[in-house]
């Protein structure tokens, strides 16, 4: 199949073999249908990109899929296929899951091999990098990720029960202030405190509002812990055209010239490579307080609930504007923790709108256990076509 990754410079590639995700599915039965699109180089939260062009969202055509997984996002929910395959490194399974109204998960790292895509996460920023599963309904999740793990999934322990009774719950609002993000918005605060109601009234358990001071720093944190990463080639190297050293300065000349063969998020990206940055060993070490704080609340049986996204889909381009919202799943990745995007129906203006679980290490049958419990109260999967009301986040 075409491995481009929406670089036109790899317009004509094609992939000379399975990677071993997909020959895992194969080997149990599952026919690969085709590929969806991405950002250019996987690497920006709308998928556009000068081989493919734009993909479009299912509930509004004037709004974006998000990224890099978009396409998989957008045919899910479309029902172009049974389940789908994403890769995350800031949110680029979640986001996209988010944006569509589908489940997606983020597993523990080193669970599911990330070999054989493009561009793939080498040495020690492997960590930072998930496969998984992109799916409409949450049951398919962890039978999904059972096949992608192999041997490795016997350590999930995923077919064991899980008395979500004997769990402890967190939530948390927002990112407490950042002020490089925008306020959540109000109506995926109350689908969350939805899911918040239907927890306690199904289980009995209290679930705690609890506050993370240093999630403000979420952004600076995974920028902080990837480009600490020195043993990966950089997003510039990636894009060397032929040979021909990519210039992110000459480039964005090109592009006002209308002369450039790449999109503005991934000459922007290039930019930041080259500029001065923030103070990486500082917030690789805020990221470490953060990742024991986080494990000290979780314990061996927690799950927090937080918002994915600060906004439903926004309208294409409007993202470039707010880059700093997608440090909502970005802080995941650096803090090398489980998470699963959960849909809560759709908003007033028949968008979807959802919520991340997060839980430790290991634990992801917890999270998934909980998608399906939401699923059968105010959670689940809304069809495209479905009027707003059908299954409303508003309570």
């Amino acid at each position: 199949m075409p491995n481009s990754s929406g670089v036109l410079s790899r317009k004509h590639v094609v992939a000379s073999s399975d990677c071993i995700q997909v020959e895992r599915l194969k080997a149990a039965g599952a026919i690969p249908i085709g590929l969806t699109n991405c950002s250019e180089l996987c690497m920006w939260c709308e998928s556009n990109n000068p081989v493919y062009g734009r993909t479009r969202n299912p509930y509004d055509l004037r709004r974006s899929v998000g990224g890099s997984s978009g396409g998989e996002g957008a045919i899910q929910t479309a029902c172009g296929s049974a389940v789908g395959l994403g890769s995350d490194v800031g949110g680029s399974i979640r986001m996209p899951s988010f944006f569509n109204g589908i489940y997606g998960h983020k597993p523990t790292p080193g669970m599911v091999p990330n070999e054989g895509q493009y561009p793939c996460s080498m040495g020690s920023q492997s960590s930072y990098l998930a496969t998984g599963p992109m799916c409409r309904h949450a049951e398919d999740l962890g039978l999904v990720l059972e096949v992608l793990a192999g041997e490795k999934g016997k350590e999930l322990r995923l077919r064991e029960h899980v008395e979500l009774k004997e769990l402890n719950y967190f939530y948390v609002v927002d990112d407490g202030g950042s002020f490089l993000t925008t306020s959540v918005d109000a109506e995926i605060i109350e689908s969350e405190k939805a899911a918040v109601d239907y927890i306690q009234r199904s289980t009995g358990v209290t679930v705690k509002q609890v506050t993370l001071p240093l999630f403000r720093h979420a952004f600076s944190i995974w920028a902080a812990k990837l480009s600490l990463c020195t043993d990966n080639p950089t997003f510039c190297d990636y894009l060397n055209n032929n040979g021909r050293p990519f210039n992110p300065f000459i480039e964005l000349v090109k592009w006002v010239l209308r002369l450039s063969d790449h999109t503005l998020p991934a000459i922007g990206l290039g930019l930041l490579e080259k500029l001065p940055s923030i103070d990486k060993q500082h917030f690789s070490e805020v990221g470490e307080v953060f990742r024991k704080e986080l494990g000290e609340l979780l314990g061996e049986n927690g799950v927090l609930l937080c918002p994915t996204h600060p906004v439903a889909a926004p309208f294409h381009n409007v993202k470039l504007a707010f880059p700093f919202n997608c440090g909502y799943t970005m802080l995941f990745n650096a803090l090398e923790v489980p998470v699963t995007q959960c849909p809560m129906g759709l908003n007033k203006q028949g968008v979807p709108v959802g919520i991340q679980l997060v839980t430790s290490p290991g634990n992801d049958r917890y999270t998934l256990a909980l998608a399906k419990c939401l699923e059968n109260g105010p959670g689940g999967w809304v069809p495209p076509s479905a009027p707003a009301s059908s299954k409303s986040a508003v309570v």
